[in-house]
């Protein structure tokens, strides 16, 4: 049986741990080749496109910055020329700088709507520009649970996520007749290193509010931005698939 993505090449910002990292993987065993980006995690890229290529896959590593402009349209330039094409786009690099409005600084609310929103809108920016010409492109962006039910001390965050799914719907309207959807996936509390750092009160706390009564994992994020990179998902574009164990419904 001919894997889902045999032939597509993807582009996973981020992807060198946690939940990018499970999307790469993720998208290279349904047969695509894989191009992992990072900011300072290069072993951690490294170590991603080792394991892929240790399945029989075929993967890359590129280090750019999503929120600089002039390296982004380099870098989607380099996996073109590395892979001959570009088929899918996640847009999944993201930062959070956790603190209550009264107290936050401006920088680091710059930094935040810089890598997690404006960094989709260059990554995109400068995939559509293959994609157009191809005819063809599935673009999935990350948003999260917080940016539909906001989330005390992630103003920054919550504002730059919620910003992702006006741009999904936006730019899914602008490309739809080119063939390219344009869809995001907003994960809930997943299971990650993040949510590692939890103290087990705190992770209790987290649970109860979720009514399936657990943390997500990583592979279940990955199995929804796997769908809606694949053929299967033509006919949806412009839509936010929630895993969140219907912590928000």
């Amino acid at each position: 049986m001919t894997p889902p993505l045999a032939g597509r090449v993807a582009l996973v910002t981020g992807g060198s741990r946690g939940i990018g990292r499970g999307i790469a993987l993720r998208l290279a065993r349904d047969g695509a080749a894989v191009a992992v980006t990072y900011v300072s995690q290069a072993a951690a890229a490294e170590d991603t496109v080792r394991e892929i290529e240790g399945a029989g896959g075929r993967a890359a590593a590129f280090g750019f910055d999503v929120g600089d402009a002039e390296a982004v349209r380099g870098g989607v330039d380099a996996v073109v020329e590395r892979f001959g094409r570009l088929d899918v786009l996640v847009n999944n690099a993201g930062v959070a700088v956790d603190g209550l409005v009264l107290r936050y600084k401006e920088a680091d609310w710059r930094r935040v709507l810089d890598t997690n929103l404006t960094g989709v809108f260059l990554c995109t920016k400068a995939a559509l520009r293959t994609m157009v010409r191809a005819r063809y492109g599935r673009i999935v962006n990350l948003t999260s649970v917080v940016a539909q039910m906001g989330n005390a001390g992630q103003a920054a965050y919550a504002a730059a996520k919620a910003g992702v799914i006006g741009f999904t719907r936006s730019v899914a309207r602008e490309v739809a007749s080119r063939g390219i959807t344009v869809n995001a996936v907003s994960p809930g509390f997943i299971d990650t290193a993040m949510t590692a750092e939890l103290t087990d009160t705190q992770r209790a706390a987290y649970t109860t509010l979720i009514p399936v009564g657990r943390l997500g994992a990583v592979d279940e994020v990955a199995a929804a931005v796997a769908f809606l990179a694949s053929s299967d998902a033509g006919y949806v574009t412009g839509h936010v698939l929630d895993v969140n164990g219907g912590l928000y419904m």
